[in-house]
């Protein structure tokens, strides 16, 4: 896959209506998007529907992207994992709305948002490497394989407090060692530019 200035460079061709940069991005792309909405949506029609369905919005809102917000490969694979949300609603109407809070919280403080304020899917790596097991799994399990909170209970044997209580401190022990780096990298720049 290209690396991030490369996409940013796609994205803002795309914006500006380039065909062939989109194509490209597309090929760039296309197969770590499927293999995120495979894995969310466990069935590979729906996943190609979802495909499809995000590269149609990638196309509409390539102007919406801002690289100083976070890398390009996040911002796309938000806009896969929203899309697979969105379809697992449409199709699994026994869902509740209580139900979808996993969904409801990612609209806020998602893994993906706070890779995005951080521009590295490799610090979130690290950050999500430094949690508890139940929480990093549970974390995974809904924002990566699109569990709600019923099915991760379900999943992983434990009462659905618990395992609202594991997504919600995971988040917060997420956020927080993400800005603890953010903070280091800018003190560390700051003491460089002095010398």
């Amino acid at each position: 896959m290209a690396d991030a200035t490369i996409l940013t460079e796609l994205l803002s061709k795309t914006a500006a209506g380039d065909q062939i940069a989109f194509a490209r991005l597309y090929r760039e792309t296309s197969a770590h998007l499927n293999a995120l909405l495979v894995r969310m949506l466990r069935r590979n029609d729906w996943a190609d529907e979802a495909l499809q369905d995000c590269y149609l919005r990638i196309w509409q809102k390539a102007d919406s992207y801002a690289a100083e917000k976070g890398a390009p490969m996040t911002w796309l694979y938000s806009i896969a994992r929203y899309r697979a949300l969105d379809l697992l609603r449409m199709r699994r109407p026994e869902v509740s709305d209580e139900d979808a809070g996993v969904e409801a919280v990612a609209e806020s403080a998602g893994p993906e948002r706070l890779a995005e304020a951080d521009a590295s899917m490799g610090r979130l790596q690290i950050c999500l490497d430094t949690l508890p097991a139940d929480q990093r799994e549970s974390l995974m399990l809904a924002y990566y394989e699109g569990f709600t909170h019923s099915e991760l209970a379900e999943k992983l044997s434990s009462p659905i407090g618990t395992v609202k209580s594991w997504v919600r401190r995971g988040l917060q022990r997420l956020r927080d060692c993400l800005d603890g780096q953010q903070a280091g990298e800018e003190s560390s720049d700051a003491s460089g530019a002095g010398s």
